[in-house]
């Protein structure tokens, strides 16, 4: 399959979009199944366990992106776009 000028197009608003999500997020709380998830390939590296009434429910992990990770992905995302622009239709 051939990469025609749609389909840099659309990947390139995708990653523009990503982008902009990104930066408008501070943080992201995933939820437990993911949590486990990363705990069981990671390990626990909080080190302090509370001692209270909920010991049996496990935290959820929280991820906070890089401010750079956005303006990353918006400056590829704009770059491929602008790029499809110039490619020739191809049908």
């Amino acid at each position: 399959m051939r990469v025609r000028r749609q389909h840099v197009l659309l990947g390139g608003l995708l990653l523009f979009f990503a982008g902009v999500q990104f930066r408008m997020v501070e943080s992201f709380t995933l939820s437990e199944r993911s949590s486990e998830f990363i705990t069981a390939q990671l390990g626990d590296r909080s080190g302090i366990q509370p001692q209270t009434l909920w010991q049996n429910l496990s935290p959820r992990k929280v991820v906070t992106p890089p401010r750079w990770l956005g303006l990353a992905l918006m400056s590829a995302g704009s770059v491929l776009t602008l790029k499809s622009l110039s490619m020739k239709n191809d049908g």
